[in-house]
């Protein structure tokens, strides 16, 4: 689960949140899984953090023998429950726990966030999931050639498309 919304220091005294860590009071969660078989990644904006809120998109693109590795974020306490579960204690400095990681996701995160920041600027909380979605798909087709990545896209394409479509 990523937050997005801008970095507390860069804003105006009367702005700032001083809560430390995921402050998702002011900023909008996006939740993400990266699978280890294909490699490819999933993403959703959330409209809050709450295990009731994230359980319907892991249980729709997650196999139920499969082993989801997460960091020590609290809200992922109850997979156990459901699923193999591991973490990795990002907090203690650790990053790998034997074969479990999370590096592959934290990738798409730098991907995603590094675009936002360098590439738009600002998105608002309204048009977040276009830009995951937009995000998602260039990551999944990293491997393709333009051509490939565009004939894809375009073999897509069924009628018009407006933008009220668009921004669902």
């Amino acid at each position: 689960m990523k937050p997005m919304g801008g970095k507390e220091t860069n804003k105006h005294e009367s702005k700032k949140n001083n809560k430390s860590g995921r402050n998702v009071d002011v900023k909008t969660p996006v939740v993400g899984m990266k699978s280890r078989k294909n490699g490819n990644v999933k993403a959703s904006v959330m409209p809050n953090v709450k295990m009731d809120t994230i359980m319907p998109f892991i249980e729709a693109n997650v196999c139920e023998n499969s082993i989801i590795v997460t960091d020590e974020y609290n809200v992922y306490n109850k997979l156990h429950e459901r699923f193999v579960h591991t973490t990795v204690n990002h907090k203690s400095k650790e990053f790998v726990n034997g074969v479990f990681h999370t590096n592959g996701i934290e990738n798409f995160w730098s991907h995603f966030k590094r675009g936002i920041v360098g590439i738009n600027h600002w998105v608002s909380r309204e048009h977040l999931q276009a830009y995951v979605t937009e995000y998602t798909l260039r990551y999944n087709t990293r491997k393709f050639t333009t051509a490939g990545r565009f004939d894809l896209v375009l073999s897509n394409v069924a009628g018009r498309l407006t933008y009220k479509e668009l921004i669902k």
